[in-house]
């Protein structure tokens, strides 16, 4: 059981997704955490969701020695780090993606992957973490899992494909030897289109059915119709089987 009354030596961290929110509270210490997921009332907005959970949970209103607020969205595009402006971040973003009201046009630097993430995030959620975590590190929820996968790549000799399952769209990212090959996110909600975006992609790099590795994770079990149809097509599929803090990678335990 978490003692709340040291919260000051812990690291929260909260995912903001339209899937729904997820809290973790990690005790660096002991190696403790206590997680809990809240639903999303899909009729309000994500920062008035925040809030009444913010309200109904106490210990979200506590001190502590770390807040990373990771903010799951399909909108985010990507480019080199070498030709990153500061000044262009906005112009490049919506060259890829129209424009909405209220958005807040943001961006992670991954150095060890010479990446920016440009991505968009509500100007209300924005306001609220900053309101109640004024230190929190607000990032993209892509860009740990380009860091993680990238380094997962870089083991054997094989290219890897990971594809993220989110209840309303698919993301899809694919290396050789720890170089990006594909990020790609597609909305669907159906397995069947699931399939389809990622052997496409399979198809398009030239991936080995035989050889190459896909690796399935979030919202996919082993026992699912769809993973088990992939076997057809490709030899080598595994699903994620992670600990809590992966979770909030949006990698779901098994």
């Amino acid at each position: 059981m978490t003692d709340f009354n040291l919260s000051e030596q812990y690291t929260l961290s909260v995912r903001v997704d339209a899937d729904g929110l997820a809290f973790s509270v990690f005790n660096p210490l002991s190696g403790e955490e206590t997680c809990e997921d809240w639903p999303v009332d899909e009729s309000l907005p994500l920062a008035a969701n925040l809030r009444r959970a913010f309200e109904a949970r106490e210990w979200l209103g506590r001190p502590y020695r770390q807040v990373y607020v990771l903010a799951a969205t399909p909108r985010f595009t990507l480019m080199p780090l070498e030709l990153f402006e500061d000044e262009q971040a906005e112009a490049v973003f919506y060259f890829n993606h129209p424009r909405r009201p209220h958005e807040e046009v943001r961006y992670d630097i991954l150095h060890r992957n010479n990446l920016v993430v440009l991505y968009g995030v509500d100007r209300s959620v924005c306001g609220f973490v900053q309101e109640r975590w004024p230190d929190a590190t607000l990032r993209a929820q892509v860009s740990p899992l380009l860091d993680l996968f990238a380094e997962k790549s870089r083991q054997g000799n094989t290219r890897k494909m990971y594809v993220q399952i989110h209840r309303e769209r698919t993301e899809v990212f694919c290396y050789d030897g720890g170089r990006l090959l594909l990020c790609n996110s597609y909305p669907c909600t159906r397995d069947e289109d699931r399939a389809y975006y990622l052997l496409c992609a399979w198809n398009t790099l030239g991936f080995d059915q035989e050889r190459d590795e896909l690796h399935l994770c979030g919202r996919a079990a082993r026992g699912d119709d769809w993973v088990r149809g992939l076997g057809k097509f490709v030899r080598r599929v595994f699903v994620a089987q992670a600990g809590v803090r992966m979770d909030f990678l949006g990698i779901r335990r098994e």
